[in-house]
């Protein structure tokens, strides 16, 4: 194999979504432009994720049972390995208070639902190219 055919590691995203049918599409999306995606459907599930390998970026909804999208946030920025790890809440809460409350608890970005999915992959690339290697 030569240089040329040699790919860098694919970019890891933890979705935290517990709508299937939101579920499927993500995965479908970001695996067909090359990410290597762990999804969970919950917060719990998501909080595991936490003893695993660092993600490259985060995407998660912020109505999620057990543990809701924003303590995760705040879990995720108080872990040090974790806390410079862009996160992107993407809810279909769009009140003003709920989009604040992202943002003051870490969020690096946030979209409502129903997103447009290629608005979704250009702000995550935005973001994967900013994120620490």
């Amino acid at each position: 194999m030569s240089d040329h055919d040699a790919r860098p590691r694919a970019a890891r995203i933890l979705a935290i979504e517990d709508d299937p049918d939101i579920t499927y599409l993500i995965r479908f999306m970001l695996e067909r432009q090359g990410y290597d995606v762990d999804m969970r459907a919950d917060g719990r599930a998501g909080l595991d994720a936490l003893s695993g390998p660092v993600p490259d970026l985060i995407l998660s909804d912020i109505m999620l049972p057990y543990v809701d999208g924003l303590e995760l946030v705040r879990r995720f920025r108080a872990h040090p390995d974790w806390e410079n790890v862009p996160i992107v809440m993407l809810t279909a809460r769009s009140g003003e208070n709920d989009i604040v409350r992202a943002f003051d608890g870490g969020a690096d970005d946030y979209i409502v639902k129903p997103f447009k999915p290629d608005e979704l992959l250009a702000r995550l690339k935005r973001l994967l190219k900013r994120a620490p290697a």
